[in-house]
């Protein structure tokens, strides 16, 4: 079989049948093959050092903040050749959201069907950066994602909260009141359909062409 078209993918994963069933997959399509699988980071560092493969795969419950770090740092060990997915059994909008501001390009719930969990890892393979709907925690609602229906001050703070600021950081930023930012905000859920300040970090990501969000069954 010839492998030079396929993209590798690696696997950090706590759980060996897990891996098992994803060797499986991977390796039975045409555009991904399976390269290998560790239990710990230290181990996937070694990996990514030495296979510079084209998507690692990694388990969150290998700890949020562990996973994050790591993130950060396996992309400078790979030289930038290799991009990240994280997965688990649950993810929030507030861990996707920090996953990905960590350098990961996918996020996916183990809980994901073979399509989607496929449909994830080719997309990153080929440069994408992709999110399950499912982690969306609110369906998002078409008619009522336009911008151009908020005020130019909800533009601003609305902008300011998807760059992460909190509330009393944007008062500073604008000259207002903490007060003030949350009756925006407030305006801001009810005109986007968007419930959260991660929602609409992760909704801005969308809409600026950074992030594709793909349906899940």
């Amino acid at each position: 079989m010839d492998y030079s078209s396929k993209k590798s993918v690696a696997v950090c994963e706590s759980q060996p049948v897990t891996a098992e069933g994803l060797r499986t997959l991977l390796n039975g399509t045409d555009e991904l093959m399976f390269l290998g699988r560790t239990d710990s980071l230290q181990a996937a560092s070694e990996l990514i050092r030495q296979m510079r493969p084209a998507v690692c795969l990694v388990d969150k419950s290998l700890g949020i903040q562990a996973v994050m770090d790591w993130v950060s740092h396996a992309k400078v060990i790979s030289q930038q050749m290799t991009e990240f997915v994280v997965w688990g059994v649950s993810i929030t909008e507030a861990e996707a959201l920090r996953f990905l501001q960590s350098g990961a390009k996918g996020i996916l719930r183990k809980t994901s069907d073979t399509e989607t969990v496929l449909a994830c890892l080719e997309a990153v393979a080929s440069g994408s950066s992709w999110m399950a709907d499912s982690v969306f925690r609110d369906s998002r609602q078409p008619d009522r994602q336009s911008r151009s229906e908020l005020t130019p001050r909800e533009q601003q703070v609305m902008e300011l909260v998807e760059q992460g600021l909190k509330n009393k950081d944007i008062a500073r930023e604008l000259g207002i009141r903490p007060g003030t930012v949350k009756i925006h905000l407030k305006h801001i859920f009810e005109k986007t359909g968007v419930r959260g300040r991660y929602g609409l970090a992760l909704n801005g990501m969308r809409q600026k062409g950074l992030l594709e969000f793909a349906s899940a069954n």
